[in-house]
């Protein structure tokens, strides 16, 4: 991690984050084809996101802030996989960070205490789609042991075009 930003906290979001995580992903849906999300949202509409992700259980959703400047560098979340009960052991899991600090290993030190705090959880597998190109993403989830599974072509349309989602799984347990 960059030294500018060893002073990070990792910590289970609140509501207090709720404006924050608003703002860095409304940033990814204006101009990144990251999600497949075309428009901006408010707080409001989030608030049920946010609530959604408890502080312990398989589906989480944590934050990294700097201490010293209290500025969300990003978050990362687990998210149900599907919703069919024997899917319950499975999640889905996507990073997004500050546009300042990408490539600046916030990435890395989010995902490493999302897999901690999932080594205690019912879950064996995780998954990740990733709307390619994106070769920051396909390197982290690589370095964190997932593999490629398969990629869904142009499954998604954003900006105009269409997107291929490529799609990696991690062994859990």
């Amino acid at each position: 991690m960059s030294p500018e930003y060893r002073e990070v906290q990792v910590r289970a979001a609140t509501e207090a984050d709720l404006g924050s995580l608003t703002d860095l992903y409304n940033h990814y849906v204006r101009e990144t084809p990251i999600t497949f999300d075309t428009e901006p949202c408010t707080p409001e509409q989030r608030r049920s996101w946010l609530l959604s992700h408890p502080e312990d259980g398989p589906h989480r959703l944590l934050v990294a802030r700097d201490r010293t400047y209290r500025s969300l560098l990003g978050y990362v979340t687990s998210t149900p996989f599907r919703i069919k009960p024997a899917y319950a052991t499975s999640v889905e899991v996507s990073v997004y960070c500050a546009r300042e600090v990408v490539g600046r290993g916030v990435g890395t030190l989010l995902y490493k205490a999302l897999f901690e705090a999932l080594a205690d959880e019912d879950v064996h597998r995780a998954y990740a789609g990733i709307a390619l190109p994106n070769e920051a993403s396909v390197r982290l989830h690589t370095r964190f042991g997932f593999r490629h599974v398969g990629t869904y072509g142009e499954v998604g349309r954003k900006f105009g075009r269409y997107w291929d989602v490529a799609w990696y799984e991690k062994r859990l347990d």
